[in-house]
């Protein structure tokens, strides 16, 4: 399956891109999982094996928080077009939108004093008071803070922490049970550690990302801890038109049709709801929907012609040479695109 992709995998690791990896297809003719190389080189080498949990980073926008939005959205109880301040009144702003937040056109300026070192009361009290640009609406401009705030809001909703939002709407009802966040010390040795912080520390079962470290069971934007198994079961469900696993109607058809297009405020910026949109394999050039997360995963599924690629790399351990691996995972999706009949 994909063999021109797979080999390009194994070039990438035997070149130093990342230490080990771990991937899954999925298409017409059946499902396929390898997993290569090693899951830790430091301080000791371990064996990568396709069971091992990773920190997906921003994978976690679109399997959890933008998921829960969208069964909010589906049940009545959010309206895309409304001010954020709506649904969570003590963010300050009044015009930015759960659409400018869910499609990176918020414009939202994101500085923070010191935000590494606040504590989780005040990094929220900082996030609350943020205010956009003068491109509101206009410019496609990713960020962390929109999904920040919408777990914020979620937290509002339903009144308790925002990861035990994302168990009881998402991981529960689809199966993922290799999922989960702020892992025990009994869950460490199935978890790939990241970045080596410090001559003694390497992350281990703790969040990479420094906002949703302070954030802890609060944060919406990263800190999902999740394997190759579980990953595919989320991108069955988006396959099956929203149907889970046992055959119950997670989302409705008309939902998971909705990411598959532009959501917005031009119609013209490439990106849905939560998701980037890339070309597909469809002759109705219906997109697919994309992700990445900073730890070196990615997701892509292809609705229309029922194909999915899962991604994960430990490309952060023991040392983050983001530059260099960006333009190697640009190569290998562009060629697994053309292999499988679309361009990338």
């Amino acid at each position: 399956m994909y063999k021109q992709t797979q080999q390009l995998i194994m070039t990438k690791r035997l070149s130093g891109i990342y230490p080990g990896v771990v991937y899954g297809f999925i298409n017409q003719q059946g499902e396929e999982v390898k997993a290569q190389g090693l899951a830790q080189v430091f301080p000791t080498e371990e064996k990568m094996t396709p069971n091992k949990r990773f920190d997906v980073a921003s994978l976690t926008k679109v399997v959890c928080t933008t998921t829960v939005l969208l069964k909010l959205w589906e049940a009545g109880a959010i309206d895309w077009d409304h001010p954020l301040q709506r649904y969570l009144p003590a963010f300050k702003n009044q015009r930015i939108t759960l659409r400018h937040l869910l499609t990176h056109t918020s414009d939202i300026r994101t500085w923070i004093a010191n935000r590494d070192r606040l504590s989780a009361e005040d990094l929220r009290e900082a996030y609350l008071a943020l205010e956009p640009g003068s491109s509101l609406g206009q410019v496609v401009q990713y960020t962390d803070a929109g999904t920040i705030l919408l777990g914020f809001m979620l937290e509002e909703l339903y009144q308790r922490p925002v990861i035990e939002v994302f168990r009881q709407e998402v991981l529960v009802p689809l199966g993922m049970d290799h999922s989960g966040f702020l892992p025990e010390k009994g869950e460490l040795t199935d978890i790939v550690p990241t970045e080596r912080l410090s001559k003694n520390q390497v992350l281990r079962g703790v969040t990479h990302d420094p906002k949703a470290r302070i954030l802890g069971a609060h944060a919406g934007n990263a800190g999902l801890f999740t394997d190759v198994e579980d990953l595919l079961i989320f991108c069955r469900m988006l396959l099956a038109h929203g149907r889970a696993a046992d055959g119950r109607s997670y989302l409705q058809p008309e939902t998971v049709a909705l990411l598959q297009q532009d959501q917005t405020p031009s119609g013209l910026g490439h990106r849905s709801l939560g998701w980037d949109l890339r070309p597909g394999a469809s002759k109705k050039a219906t997109p697919a929907l994309f992700h990445t997360g900073y730890t070196g995963t990615f997701l892509l599924i292809d609705v229309a012609v029922g194909e999915a690629f899962v991604f994960l790399s430990n490309r952060v351990h023991p040392t983050d040479r983001r530059e260099v691996y960006l333009k190697e995972r640009d190569e290998l999706i562009d060629v697994y695109q053309k292999e499988r009949g679309a361009e990338s």
